[in-house]
């Protein structure tokens, strides 16, 4: 086949709207912008209301418990029910989480309103992924490389939106929600008049099943589940802890500072998700272990230099190391699933993020409280920079294996 058709056959889609394809992206770009949305207004959050560390992270965290029980369910109900119906349910909900946060004046507020996101953005994040494969199902390498892309986008925007939004907006912690309200109002009108992407549902019982990995596939799963790991930990405390230590280091204010901390670190990881398709997944997920090692440690000179541009150096290697780390990770996992094993072994992969968003952050703000962020977060990262090591290694002598032909069992 010429590169030409290959490239058509790459872009042909089974569903009568050929926008769709573009929609179902940025709901998965808004997914995880709604999950950073709140990341600049955390130090407000902590200055105004008194929040310790613990209470910023257990809001942080809270995320992850609606976010894992609706990416472990709404797959299989999807297959059912169809992708739409979850879809505009997902929506709805974010907009009632806004709704939460337009209102709060207590922790337990923001807590509400984190869960309520969770579950929504835990539901985009596998029915929007179904659904690409539903509208375009030529190329699920490059669906799974633009869904990357898309995520850390959406993080980029929506944070960088947000921050200038509370810098100067009529009111730091209302105006972000008011317009993030807007946006999801369109997307909700254009998921409505959406045709149904999953044409074979089933329409019968919905069976769930518990995530697990075939034993042919399991020394590959725990590299890449590694890489899952030691990815989402730094993403956890770095969206919720890391914007106020920025601030404390260089003496910067600014929302839109924190705001733009954020935003490089999350466009360098989309940059290098897309780049790293010229690396084999085994490959970049190596070099972006070893990328997180090294921009891992740096952050602790950077926030001890006071440099603004050390910081901010720091972060785009950051991101960019996060970017080949977790994708790396991703593709090569997406290489070894078995076809008949897919569902429960990516399910049993983000149970790994979601448990590693959740339990290193809360960990991580409890100490804080009790011993400060500054004295907390090197030890924090010095042990999650270990963990990037450890994955470094695994990979490098998985790759150095004698490929063997072993059928592939459940």
């Amino acid at each position: 086949m010429t590169t030409a058709a290959t490239d058509l056959d790459r872009s042909r889609t089974t569903h009568p709207q050929r926008w769709s394809f573009g929609l179902l992206l940025v709901l998965l770009a808004l997914a995880l912008g709604v999950s950073a949305l709140p990341s600049p207004l955390y130090p407000i959050y902590q200055s105004e209301w008194g929040l310790s560390p613990l209470s910023i992270t257990a809001v942080f965290a809270v995320y992850a418990v609606g976010a894992l029980t609706s990416a472990l369910t709404v797959g299989p109900i999807s297959d059912a029910i169809g992708r739409k119906p979850l879809l505009i349910l997902a929506l709805v909900s974010i907009l009632a989480g806004l709704v939460v946060f337009l209102v709060a004046d207590t922790t337990w507020h923001l807590m509400v309103a984190r869960l309520l996101h969770g579950g929504a953005i835990g539901a985009i994040t596998v029915v929007s992924g179904a659904a690409l494969l539903d509208v375009r199902p030529f190329d699920g390498s490059r669906n799974g490389m633009l869904s990357g892309v898309a995520l850390n986008l959406g993080i980029t925007v929506t944070v960088t939106a947000s921050a200038a939004a509370a810098q100067w907006g009529p009111s730091p912690l209302r105006t972000p929600y008011v317009v993030i309200g807007v946006v999801i109002l369109v997307l909700l009108a254009a998921v409505i008049v959406l045709v149904e992407p999953h044409a074979e549902r089933t329409g019968g019982r919905i069976r769930l099943q518990r995530p697990s990995v075939p034993a042919a596939i399991r020394a590959d799963f725990w590299f890449s589940g590694m890489g899952i790991l030691t990815t989402w930990s730094t993403l956890g405390v770095f969206l919720s802890l890391y914007p106020a230590l920025t601030q404390k280091a260089t003496g910067h204010t600014s929302i839109f500072f924190v705001g733009i901390v954020v935003s490089v670190m999350a466009g360098a990881s989309a940059i290098t998700q897309r780049a790293g398709v010229l690396l084999t997944p085994r490959n970049a997920a190596i070099v972006g272990d070893v990328g997180m090692v090294i921009s891992l440690l740096g952050a602790i000179w950077a926030l001890n230099s006071g440099s603004t541009a050390a910081i901010m150096i720091d972060t785009v290697v950051l991101g960019g190391a996060f970017g080949l780390a977790f994708g790396g990770s991703l593709r090569h996992l997406g290489e070894v699933a078995p076809a008949n094993a897919r569902g429960r072994v990516m399910s049993a992969y983000y149970l790994l993020g979601y448990l590693a968003i959740g339990i290193p952050t809360v960990v991580a703000g409890a100490l804080s409280s009790q011993f400060g962020t500054e004295k907390i977060f090197p030890w924090f990262v010095s042990a999650v920079a270990l963990a990037c090591l450890v994955a470094a290694i695994l990979g490098y002598r998985g790759g150095r294996r004698p490929v063997v032909e072993t059928p592939v069992g459940l």
